[in-house]
Formats: C-alpha cells, sequence, structure tokens
C-alpha cells in the first residue's frame, strides 16, 4: 500500500452523509461537540471522552519527545 492510500484510509469513517471522509465532515461541519460525535459513531458520550483523552496523552508524549 503506497502512502496515498494510507492517507485516504486515515481519512475514512463510516458515514455516508459526508462521503465516507473526515475531511467532508469537517469541512460541512467544523468543529463537532463530543456529544455529535458520539451519536455519528453510535457510541456513549463517555467513551468518546475516554477516547479523546488518550488521543491526548499520546500527543501530549510525542510533543515532548
Amino acid at each position: 500500500m503506497n502512502g496515498e492510500h494510507q492517507e485516504e484510509d486515515r481519512d475514512w469513517i463510516d458515514y455516508p452523509e459526508d462521503k465516507n471522509s473526515v475531511k467532508v465532515a469537517v469541512k460541512k461541519h467544523g468543529a463537532m461537540t463530543l456529544e455529535e460525535v458520539a451519536k455519528r459513531l453510535g457510541i456513549s458520550l463517555v467513551r468518546v471522552s475516554q477516547i479523546e483523552k488518550q488521543a491526548l496523552k499520546k500527543l501530549s508524549k510525542r510533543i515532548k519527545l
């Protein structure tokens, strides 16, 4: 798989209304609340919050390198 396909895979979401693309979703809707993200993904608000915290922790570790 080349770099272009990998980038496309990272941007893919299971949301046909936004052409299954994170970039299209952001362009159409801008920033979304955690509640909006939870509804789109069909998971709880608490779970979205947990994922956000994990992602921020990972980013924080990479920035400190």
